[in-house]
């Protein structure tokens, strides 16, 4: 190739930016990116330090590191190179992303947004240097179906409450859900290998990935796609019913594909739209309410954009400030592994940690347990939660802690107290699940499971509770009463 021919291929060389959007099929970074003329390069910047300092575990980087692996492998086929850098954390993945531009004489950027703090500053700041130097940069929103601003009051503020959003975001949604885009077609152009007119200081920044599977959570499109028309097939129709059920594989678990962008909600959505008639609420009772779903994590979006405070782990409601959370490291470790003495707490606590993943009742037993019957922080429990899952969400895990500490958006009013025993007997009723993660009391009778007596925890070397239900209850209802009566009328609101 002449000097001027690869000048003129670099003049149309375009750079997609993957990020939480490890995807080929509706990505509309991706996507529009491949209508431009010329090569397009995609890169994933690799920031184990910063996402250690967000408080990420190692089975989910292990899953992001796999989906990398395994998208890069998908867009080869279609002429499009990968390219993995290095960095430490976000400002140095700039540094590196903006001498990678340089390098490959990049005209045009195409990115989905992020709506994390740390990353809309990162955003920001990369926007800024790119206008600087003429560069292109085209932006789009994927996240969330509906895009967060946009679902506003009639006095233009954003909703703090689930029910009201869900009513205005429904008419938005049913107008913007179109068929999910298709995966690009092959670049026309290509470099034989891009990394090779990089300086040799970048070179050093590229990183080889490999995959390492985890056998409980696929990492490729194709098996999530599968994953995704099964439970439209199969469950999505007794979905309200068997939502709730531990025992019962009556969820889609998609929430880990979620996550990491290898399904869009959009494709989520509009597959659950096609087999209710084209119906976003209404209609076959199971989907309306996966949908419903799908909402809420809209919704938990929509509140990280309006009040950022909530990625810095603040209350939602400041008056709760002040509540007189316990600092029991013994308690909270009791919690963390499994041995509060409360079967189904302890089958959650054990699922989370065997799995990288616990059911959403669960998720809510255990948070409240821990926030109201030990009367901790939830802040410890959202960094253990986020620490553990292998599908850890900020806004998602932020949302349902503060929803169960009653500390945010349309929490649970704080005298609304689970009761972990009666919780499983409704949920669990014959203890078919704690049999599963609590396997000493599997020898037990289907209901005794729920509440062992003395001797049949000792029996079985299961330990006592950690504290009485009947006490550990009223200790946090007094403690949420002392705010009460310094600020009752800020709380009596915050209650409704």
């Amino acid at each position: 190739m002449s000097s001027s021919d690869s000048q003129r291929t670099h003049n149309q060389r375009t750079l997609v930016w993957l990020r939480t959007d490890l995807r080929s099929r509706d990505n509309p970074a991706l996507w529009h990116a491949c209508q431009q003329p010329g090569e397009v390069v995609a890169v994933y910047c690799h920031t184990q330090a910063q996402w250690q300092q967000h408080g990420l575990g190692p089975r989910k980087i292990r899953l992001m590191e796999n989906a990398v692996a395994e998208l890069q492998q998908q867009l080869a086929q279609r002429n499009i190179p990968l390219l993995v850098l290095q960095a430490d954390d976000f400002s140095n993945s700039l540094t590196l992303l903006q001498q990678l531009i340089t390098e490959l004489q990049i005209q045009r950027v195409y990115f989905n947004n992020e709506y994390e703090v740390n990353e809309r500053k990162r955003d920001i700041n990369f926007c800024r240097w790119a206008k600087q130097q003429q560069l292109e940069v085209l932006r789009y929103h994927d996240q969330c179906l509906v895009p967060p601003g946009e679902v506003l009051t009639k006095t233009a503020q954003p909703f703090k409450v689930y029910s009201p959003f869900r009513r205005a975001w429904l008419p938005l949604a049913e107008r913007l859900l179109e068929a999910p885009l298709a995966q690009p077609a092959s670049s026309n152009q290509v470099s034989a290998n891009p990394a090779a007119e990089l300086s040799a200081e970048l070179q050093q920044r590229l990183l080889s990935l490999s995959i390492e599977a985890d056998p409980l959570w696929a990492h490729d499109e194709d098996s999530l796609h599968q994953q995704l028309e099964r439970f439209i097939d199969e469950r999505a129709e007794d979905y309200k019913e068997q939502r709730d059920l531990p025992a019962v594989a009556g969820t889609s678990q998609l929430s880990t594909a979620l996550s990491i962008g290898l399904l869009s909600v959009r494709q989520c959505i509009y597959a659950a739209a096609q087999a209710n008639n084209g119906l976003l609420a209404g209609g076959k009772r199971g989907l309306d309410s996966w949908v419903n779903e799908l909402t809420w994590r809209d919704f938990y979006r929509h509140l990280l954009v309006a009040f950022p405070a909530l990625c810095k782990h603040q209350n939602f409601k400041p008056d709760y400030n002040g509540v007189r959370w316990r600092d029991s490291d013994s308690d909270f470790a009791a919690w963390c592994e499994g041995r509060t003495g409360y079967p189904i707490v302890d089958a959650a606590q054990r699922q989370l940690l065997q799995t990288g993943w616990m059911h959403n009742r669960l998720r809510m037993i255990s948070a409240m347990f821990l926030t109201k019957h030990l009367l901790i922080d939830w802040r410890r429990g959202e960094a253990f939660f986020n620490q553990q899952l292998v599908d850890a969400d900020l806004a998602s895990n932020n949302g349902g802690w503060q929803w169960s500490a009653s500390t945010g958006a349309d929490g649970a009013p704080y005298f609304r107290i689970f009761n972990p025993i009666s919780q499983s007997e409704k949920f669990d009723a014959d203890g078919e699940f704690i049999a599963r993660y609590v396997p000493e009391l599997a020898r037990l009778p289907g209901r005794s499971r729920h509440q062992p007596n003395a001797f049949e925890r000792q029996q079985c070397g299961y330990p006592q509770p950690v504290v009485e239900q009947s006490f550990g209850r009223q200790r946090a209802l007094e403690a949420f009463r002392e705010l009460k009566e310094s600020a009752p009328e800020q709380l009596a609101g915050a209650s409704q």
